[in-house]
């Protein structure tokens, strides 16, 4: 990558959304070479590419979390031990981990050797590092993140809140913002604790917080993503602000141009992210017809073409249709129809389950947990 940027003159290097983008060397090496990374210092990359750290820093920068460990487990006994003390259920959750991979949820203490082994194995896999620490976990919880951009002049700004309980296996599916159904207050107390972390951090560029928000009300820190997010487009559609162009111009050393406060979201937005799945499992196939919906506040991402191959041993996100309104009602309505217009003929894809969620009147009522889903399809018996 270092070797291409020089090669073609490249003044820098945008990661996108995928593994290079939270990948500290890539970030420093590009430095060293004198092209700029569009994103957060390689220091920060490293500090929250481990878990069990950015838990640590923030916790004492002031941000609620969760009981827990400070740092990773090695030996059974120990692991037993913090696991009795935090209460069950808990949470293994792999130092490297992202994407949902080196997580697994333990609910009785005869399930725990086995969950810390599946972990790690899918950890040293997935990322190249096997160690895993523990966390209380919050059942019924609501999945929130906050939107974050700073520049390298010290200013740093929240741009709203987004919900994005409804996942599957800890992968999201549908994102939205504003976050719906949140008590008073507390979207303002989300970004505050937010801005707090990223203070304490002395972040530049795009972040997002992410947070568990209990039935009470009480949140607490998840982890922080150091870059672009996938649903950064719902955050885009209600603020009217271009986060890429906003990173751009914070990697190029100008100061962010965002008034102060940062603008009040806009009306609703929601995204469906359409995956090649069938029955929960990415699947493979050829792509043989699409076609692709429009009209008054839709927008598509799509990242595959008629006549295609979609590989089954990579992530298999096909597009991501979001739907903007002037109220969520409308929002929901203009992606029913913009779903159903959706047609993509090869392999299986998740717009029919898509279809369902948001004529589910649960859904439709808002504020549902990231329990949310399983039940939903457990219901309806697919």
């Amino acid at each position: 990558m270092v070797s291409a940027a020089l090669a073609t003159r490249a003044d820098a290097v945008h990661p996108g959304y995928g593994f290079l983008a939270e990948n500290g060397d890539l970030a420093e090496a590009l430095r060293h070479s004198g092209v700029a990374f569009v994103g957060p210092r390689a220091r920060h990359l490293r500090l929250m590419g481990d878990k069990a750290r950015a838990r640590r820093f923030m916790a004492r920068a002031g941000v609620p979390v969760l009981p827990g460990t400070e740092r990773p487990l090695d030996d059974a006994a120990e692991v037993a031990e913090v696991a009795a003390a935090i209460g069950y259920p808990v949470m293994v959750k792999a130092v490297a981990g992202g994407g949902g991979r080196g997580l697994r949820l333990v609910r009785r203490p005869g399930e725990l050797a086995a969950a810390v082994a599946a972990a790690r194995r899918e950890a040293a896999a997935a990322a190249g590092d096997a160690r895993v620490f523990l966390e209380r976990y919050l059942e019924d919880a609501r999945h929130v993140e906050v939107q974050l951009l700073g520049d390298r002049h010290g200013r740093l700004v929240s741009l709203g809140e987004r919900d994005c309980s409804v996942q599957r296996r800890h992968q999201k599916l549908l994102e939205e913002a504003p976050a719906p159904a949140l008590a008073p207050g507390l979207g303002a107390a989300l970004a505050e604790a937010a801005l707090a972390g990223a203070r304490a951090l002395r972040y530049e560029n795009l972040g997002t917080m992410e947070f568990l928000v209990g039935a009470d009300g009480a949140f607490h820190f998840l982890e922080m993503n150091p870059r672009l997010q996938v649903e950064h487009t719902v955050t885009e559609a209600v603020t009217g602000i271009d986060l890429v162009a906003e990173s751009l111009r914070v990697a190029a050393g100008e100061p962010l141009a965002l008034d102060e406060p940062a603008p009040a979201a806009r009306g609703h937005a929601i995204e469906c992210r359409i995956y090649a799945e069938e029955s929960g499992r990415p699947c493979g196939g050829i792509v043989r017809r699409l076609h692709v919906p429009g009209g008054p506040g839709i927008r598509v991402d799509l990242g595959v073409g008629a006549g295609e191959t979609i590989a089954a041993h990579y992530d298999t996100l096909l597009a991501k249709l979001v739907a903007h309104g002037r109220t969520r009602a409308e929002a929901i309505a203009r992606l029913g129809a913009a779903l159903d217009e959706f047609r993509i003929d090869g392999p299986p894809t998740t717009l029919a389950l898509h279809r369902r969620i948001v004529r589910d009147p649960g859904f439709v009522a808002g504020g549902v947990t990231s329990a949310y889903l399983e039940r939903f399809v457990r219901e309806e018996g697919t």
